[in-house]
């Protein structure tokens, strides 16, 4: 058990959380910020990309009892039932029934009247800026921050068109610093989930094929599945279906661009709890990713220590 730090609120460093974007995985925002409750450890700071943002947002309006509550009463079937799927839209799901959920205990909040520095990050859709969302209404920061293009609408806020900021800025280690933050936690929820890509220098399609193929038909001969004659050509592989392709999308993308900023500005301890099994959008999985959460930030705990520890000295 580690002793709250003590410190002079007229001295001490101020304290920065960037909460990164990942659907379902987000659930485990809310192990993180109980773990770090209970050591004392008090953002002054937090910055949310998509699901960051719902977490560090119901956290700085001192609603992450009740985003708790209803992330643990989540089953397969109510998350379906908070889908109002559409065909009209730019998106397969418009996104009221979550909205109005939101509303229900945030609908008075603004970002700027937050006791905690907040701010949202999204992406503008036809310049890909990214925009910080400051002020104004918490619930529409919230909304523009998590519409992943293809799944929600976008969100037009002051004359543009805004989406998901995991598109720019999956961990928002930056703009927690530029808000003032000196000491910078981040919460990376695709540290164990990479895709690792490379280049493939030289690629002949064809050959690749004819080549997957016959490692397909050996293999099963060499593990003694079945004999040499009862071997077949397996079918080609189907095309990926749409689900597979906006979530394999998703992962590629982030874990590029995380890789990038985090290289370019690192924070100054990561938090990456193991989500490698939790997916995207599996939400009613909420109880076994805050525990994964709570693990992962009490794995930190030492080094957050010894950093504040240290600055409190200074």
């Amino acid at each position: 058990m580690h002793a709250p730090v003590e410190r002079d609120p007229r001295t001490r460093l101020k304290i920065g959380l960037a909460l990164g974007g990942g659907a379902a995985r987000g659930w485990s925002h809310i192990g993180v910020m109980r773990v770090l409750a209970e050591a004392g450890i008090a953002p002054d700071v937090i910055a949310g990309s998509s699901i960051g943002a719902v977490v560090g947002g119901c956290y700085a309006a001192g609603k992450l009892d009740e985003l708790e509550t209803f992330a643990l009463s989540l089953t397969k079937r109510r998350v379906m039932g908070l889908l109002d799927f559409h065909i009209a839209g730019s998106g397969l799901i418009a996104g009221g029934r979550l909205q109005r959920l939101l509303e229900q205990d945030l609908t008075d909040q603004r970002v700027e009247s937050l006791p905690v520095k907040f701010c949202t990050i999204a992406t503008e859709l036809s310049s890909g800026h990214e925009i910080w969302l400051t002020r104004g209404p918490l619930v529409q920061a919230m909304r523009a921050s998590y519409a992943l293009p293809g799944i929600f609408n976008p969100v037009m806020i002051g004359g543009r068109w805004l989406m998901d900021g995991a598109l720019v800025n999956p961990i928002p280690i930056t703009a927690a610093r530029a808000l003032g933050a000196e000491i910078v936690i981040c919460v990376n929820l695709n540290g164990e989930v990479r895709v690792r890509g490379t280049v493939i220098q030289s690629y002949d399609a064809e050959t690749a094929i004819e080549q997957e193929i016959d490692e397909a038909i050996e293999a099963p001969r060499r593990w003694g599945i079945f004999p040499a004659a009862r071997a077949e050509k397996p079918r080609r592989p189907n095309a990926p279906g749409f689900a597979s392709v906006m979530v394999d999308a998703f992962n590629i993308t982030q874990d590029r661009i995380a890789r990038s900023r985090l290289a370019g500005d690192p924070p100054d301890v990561m938090i990456a709890p193991k989500l490698a099994k939790m997916g995207l959008f599996e939400f009613h999985r909420a109880e076994e990713c805050i525990a994964l959460g709570r693990q992962a930030t009490e794995r930190a705990l030492p080094d957050i220590m010894e950093i504040l520890q240290e600055a409190q000295a200074v």
